[in-house]
């Protein structure tokens, strides 16, 4: 797998669909495991689609990338929306801002091996998401 890096701009649903197929594409090319593509591309769904209903934009970026000295799968979504308020509170299963189950940050932490969440009320939210690919 080459170091290529792919920019999804996130502004309506069918971008979370983009998002998904690039994620799901360059997990195959790497030789990802099934469960390890079913994971990954569900938390890069869950991830794109909070940018957008939350903050209205965002922007994510996927590539290749080395966690503990394994090859892994990295995305990267940054928005400049209004920010999380209570982060402990919202990676709790069925905190939600909106009409959602408010199961996807707390379910996309689950699902990979390294999440990182950074924000700022009144300027935005960025998330990172990396696993091995096993």
């Amino acid at each position: 797998m080459n170091d290529e890096t792919w920019t999804i701009s996130l502004r309506k649903p069918a971008d979370v669909a983009h998002a998904r197929k690039i994620a799901m594409q360059a997990l195959d090319a790497a030789g990802a495991s099934a469960i390890v593509k079913t994971r990954f591309v569900t938390a890069v769904s869950e991830i794109a689609r909070n940018a957008i209903v939350h903050a209205s934009s965002g922007v994510m970026v996927i590539g290749m990338g080395r966690l503990n000295g394994n090859r892994s799968i990295i995305a990267r979504c940054e928005d400049r929306g209004p920010g999380i308020v209570d982060t402990n509170a919202a990676l709790k299963d069925g905190f939600s801002t909106g009409r959602g189950m408010g199961l996807g940050l707390g379910g996309s932490k689950r699902l990979v091996d390294r999440f990182e969440l950074e924000t700022r009320v009144g300027e935005g939210t960025t998330v990172v998401l990396e696993t091995r690919l096993r």
